[in-house]
Formats: C-alpha cells, sequence, structure tokens
C-alpha cells in the first residue's frame, strides 16, 4: 500500500509529540482551569471559551466559579440567577444549556460526570470538540479535540486545509495517546499563542521541524465589518433606572433585562450622558446613553420596571445595559446629570 503525503513517518510522530509537549510544559499560559483536574471547571471554561478571548473570561470564571462551585450548586440555581452571573460573556445560550446539563447531571446521574466523549456529547450545549476537550482533559480519554487554533496548525503542518472531518482524523493520527488531554491543550495553545491567523511566530514553533507551510499562507478574505448606531435612554426616578425586559421567545438574549431603545433616529432635546464604541461578532456599533425624562418615553405595555442599583446589579443584564449601568452609577446615586461623557472602548 502506498503510504499517504498525510501519514508522516512513525518516528517523526513520536519526535513531533515530544517537541510539542515539551515546548508546552515549558510556556503554557497559567489559566486556572489548568490547575484542577475537576471535571466540573474544565467543563465550565470550555462553555465560557466557546467563541470567547481568554482574557474575556479570565475574570468571569473566576467569579461564576465563586458562585456555583459545584454542579450541584449550579443546578439548584434559578435560571436568572445564572444568567446575571453570564451578564458581559454574550451568546447567553450557552449558559442556559449549561444550567440545564447541570440539572441532568445532578437529577439524572447522582451528580456523577460523563467519562467519554460520546456521553457528553448527549448534554445539551454539549459539541463534539467540548466533548472530547472535557474527556481527555478531566478523564485521558484518548481522543483528539479540535477547535480553529488546532484546525489552523494541522492545516499548516500538512500543507493545506482540508475538510472538517479530515482535520480531525489527522488529529487522532497525531495524539499521543498517553497524555491526551495535555497533547490536546498543547495543540490548542500553540495556534492561540504562536501559529497565530496572522504574523505566525514560526521561528518558535515547537512544529517548525515538520510544517510544510512555515508561514501565514493565503488568507481568506475578511467580510466588511458593519457599522451602526444605537440609542438607549437612561430613565431614572431619584435613585432608580428604568429597564425592560426582552421578550422570553426573542432570538437574542431572550428575558434579559436592558435599558429602553429609542426608536427615533436623531433624539433631540434630550442630554447625552454617555457615547462608546461596542463590538459584537463582525459590527461595530456607536452606542449613545440619551437621558430621558418618564413622560417623554413611549414603552410597550408591560416589561418595564424601576430597579434599585442594588436590584439592578443582580438581575441578568445584557452585557451592554451592565457596562453602562456601572459606568454612571455614582451618577445615579448622586442624582445628577453630567454632559458627554466618553468611553472610548468598551468591550
Amino acid at each position: 500500500m502506498t503510504k499517504s503525503a498525510d501519514t508522516p513517518n512513525l518516528v517523526d510522530v513520536k519526535k513531533l509529540r515530544r517537541s510539542l509537549l515539551r515546548w508546552y510544559k515549558q510556556n503554557r499560559r497559567d489559566l486556572p482551569w489548568r490547575r484542577t483536574s475537576d471535571p466540573y471547571r474544565i467543563w465550565v471554561s470550555e462553555i465560557m471559551l466557546q467563541q470567547t478571548r481568554v482574557a474575556a473570561v479570565l475574570d468571569h470564571y473566576a467569579r461564576f466559579i465563586r458562585r456555583f462551585p459545584t454542579v450541584r450548586t449550579l443546578a439548584a440555581a434559578r435560571e436568572s440567577s445564572v444568567l446575571t452571573a453570564w451578564s458581559g460573556l454574550g451568546y447567553y445560550n450557552r449558559a442556559r444549556r449549561m444550567h440545564e446539563a447541570a440539572r441532568l447531571i445532578t437529577r439524572k446521574r447522582g451528580g456523577e460526570f460523563p467519562r467519554t466523549a460520546e456521553e457528553w456529547s448527549k448534554l445539551p450545549g454539549v459539541g463534539r470538540y467540548t466533548a472530547a476537550a472535557v474527556a481527555s482533559i478531566a478523564f485521558g480519554e484518548p481522543i483528539a479535540a479540535v477547535d480553529g487554533n488546532v484546525e489552523r496548525v494541522l492545516a499548516r503542518v500538512f500543507g493545506r486545509k482540508r475538510e472538517r472531518e479530515a482535520a480531525w482524523k489527522q488529529a487522532e493520527m497525531l495524539l499521543d495517546r498517553t497524555r491526551p488531554g495535555d497533547f490536546n491543550q498543547a495543540m490548542m495553545e500553540l495556534g492561540a499563542t504562536v501559529c497565530a491567523p496572522t504574523a505566525p511566530q514560526c521561528g518558535l514553533c515547537a512544529l517548525n521541524r515538520w510544517c510544510k507551510s512555515h508561514g501565514a499562507g493565503p488568507m481568506r478574505p475578511q467580510a466588511a465589518r458593519q457599522r451602526k448606531r444605537l440609542y438607549y435612554a437612561l430613565v431614572r426616578r431619584v435613585n432608580d433606572v428604568l429597564l425592560v425586559q426582552r421578550p422570553a421567545d426573542a432570538s437574542l438574549m431572550a428575558a434579559m433585562w436592558e435599558l429602553p431603545v429609542i426608536l427615533d433616529s436623531e433624539p433631540n432635546g434630550n442630554d447625552l450622558l454617555v457615547r462608546l464604541r461596542h463590538s459584537i461578532t463582525n459590527t461595530d456599533y456607536e452606542v449613545c446613553i440619551i437621558s430621558m425624562a418618564p413622560d417623554h418615553l413611549q414603552l410597550p405595555n408591560g416589561g418595564a420596571r424601576w430597579f434599585s442599583r442594588r436590584q439592578w446589579e443582580r438581575l441578568p443584564l445584557t452585557g451592554l445595559a451592565r457596562k453602562v449601568l456601572r459606568l454612571v452609577a455614582s451618577d445615579i446615586e448622586a442624582n445628577e446629570s453630567k454632559h458627554l461623557r466618553y468611553a472610548e472602548e468598551i468591550q
């Protein structure tokens, strides 16, 4: 049988594994979920890291674990409390599905976690990658985990990008089956910190010797970012603020609380309190927060309530609403109206 060009020599594969694992031991970032073998904490981190940067996850992870230190405390919590703790991370269905999965683990499995990727994949919100990552890291199952970073590393090492299923087969072929958790994390770490989408640091790469690309390669054309402007009202009554709840069946951020939206394209005769930038996926928003009197705002029937700071801090707020309220909280409590305060960049 003729050996495929994608099938490296077994001796080379062993050397590749040793090189990568040695690099990982010396260079891996000190992240809290890497200091534990607790499957609950590893699972929480993997859910949070879906489509979210590590830097954005760190603070949220620490607060979430303090609030819900075990799967049983998470399962016993109200959904609104889980969403409140998740506020600011976005993609709130991740939190809802994780909460649902925690209840299934507690009630149907007696608090015992699945030990294999196949079992993990049966839980709400757990896809193929997450199932493989948790099973390999927490339980040592010899199974490869392929996320976007790993897929990019594989495409460069083997010299061309393949279909997703082919990437999984390549990852399985390279996997160190005696240390699958470390190997999977090493591949992810290499893609995140060295084999970056642009300007890869090839001279520092543990796989440079085996790489067929030695560079970024042709880049996919990036879709042009959209720019939009949004207006929200900050309506105060002494120290309280008026908030509106999104519909329970909304496609985005269902049942979350936010500032009232102003539908007029250019509000006039009101105080501009805050103007800031906010980015979501491929859209950059300029967000204007307008101070308005209660009788100047048209609101739909129901879904709007007054909240004190102590109350809104416990609500499942949209990330943007929480940022704005924290920014102007001192002014609200002092019952002041300061004009045109800028926050140049809030992510």
